[in-house]
């Protein structure tokens, strides 16, 4: 669901750098954080610039919290990016069958420490802003939920996108488990188009 709308899939909508708009689903909390940037080459897509643009993405992300609700200030924004980065290496090492490293396992388990975002809900049923609410209670939600993903039944369901030029990761929820793609509606379709394309070649 997003912005209020029951029908719509779950996710976030990202734009490429060329601007055409498609549909993520990271299938948790905490890898949609990952979207906002990261560590090393992801550095260029760096999102969160100050408080109000973190507090400007809660709405879309699973939390569906408006604007405002939390306040941020500059130093939990920092410890909010240095969670993400090693949410970034943690999360890839596990898509890649290898190991994270202790370091980042550190910074996760420190965030988490701090009491989490305590959900509220209005009367008309949407999630409602979880006053007094602060930037270490968000990043403690992010870390909790990322705790709750590497050690729980999908731990080996977080994935790597499959598209060579891709390094958006998810988690696999399909009951399958052969999700491959970030998005069909973007990797996924591109991949079709290319091997379509080799088909007609060897024709």
């Amino acid at each position: 669901m997003t912005d209020g709308d029951r029908t719509t899939p779950a996710g976030l909508t990202l734009t490429t750098a060329r601007g055409t708009a498609f549909r993520f689903d990271a299938g948790a909390l905490c890898l949609e954080l990952l979207t906002t940037g990261g560590p090393g080459p992801y550095a260029r897509h760096e999102a969160l610039h100050q408080p109000s643009d973190l507090a400007r993405w809660l709405p879309r992300s699973r939390l569906r919290l408006p604007a405002g609700a939390v306040r941020i200030d500059p130093d939990q924004l920092a410890a909010t990016r240095t969670l993400r980065d090693a949410l970034w290496r943690l999360t890839a090492a596990r898509a890649h069958a290898r190991p994270g490293a202790a370091d980042d396992y550190a910074v996760l388990n420190r965030a988490a420490a701090h009491p989490p975002l305590a959900p509220q809900i209005a009367p008309d049923g949407t999630a409602a802003a979880p006053l007094p609410a602060d930037g270490h209670q968000l990043a403690a939600t992010f870390a909790r939920d990322a705790i709750a993903l590497l050690t729980g039944p999908h731990a080996d369901r977080i994935r790597a996108c499959a598209a060579p030029d891709c390094r958006l990761v998810f988690v696999d929820t399909s009951r399958p488990g052969r999700r491959r793609w970030c998005s069909m509606e973007r990797c996924g379709n591109r991949h079709k188009v290319r091997a379509l394309r080799v088909r007609r070649t060897r024709d």
